[in-house]
């Protein structure tokens, strides 16, 4: 099973390639303190604080791994999302990838998936933005683009 290009599209939107370094000709990107306090580089891959500089190229090869990674967790945890629509896995995918494998473990929002509790599912997905102990608006649209794609078609 592949990652659905929604997944990538979104986590490319979401996190863009952050914190933008320029090393003539090449544009880099150097770690950075995410919002909830980690270690991160590129689009969205966790680092160590010394972690070299990368390419766009090398951000794009970071977020594809992380997705498929993201892809497998959720699958494990939300096996009727591969026979669902592709939006609806995307959607999902996505969160994985942004807050981990534990999160969506324990959470209730897996337990409305698993139901095919779509308007469940939904309510809970809006629940997730928050991050350093603040409702960060970035994440509240990152919900809402999740949204979006879990409920398309419906």
């Amino acid at each position: 099973m592949q990652v659905p290009q929604e997944a990538i599209d979104l986590g490319k939107i979401s996190e863009g390639f952050a914190k933008v370094v320029r090393w003539k000709p090449v544009i880099m990107a150097a770690p950075y303190l995410c919002p909830a306090g980690f270690w991160t580089i590129g689009y969205g891959h966790l680092c160590a604080q010394d972690h070299p500089a990368i390419t766009e190229e090398a951000g794009e090869a970071y977020l594809r791994s992380d997705m498929e990674s993201a892809l497998r967790s959720t699958i494990t945890l939300c096996p009727v999302l591969a026979v669902e629509k592709s939006s609806r896995l995307a959607a999902i995918v996505d969160f994985t990838f942004n807050l981990g494998h534990g999160r969506l473990a324990a959470s209730t929002l897996r337990r409305r998936i698993n139901a095919r509790d779509w308007q469940g599912a939904a309510e809970q997905l809006r629940l997730w933005v928050w991050g350093g102990g603040q409702k960060l608006p970035g994440l509240v649209l990152r919900r809402e683009r999740d949204v979006e794609l879990l409920l398309r078609g419906d």
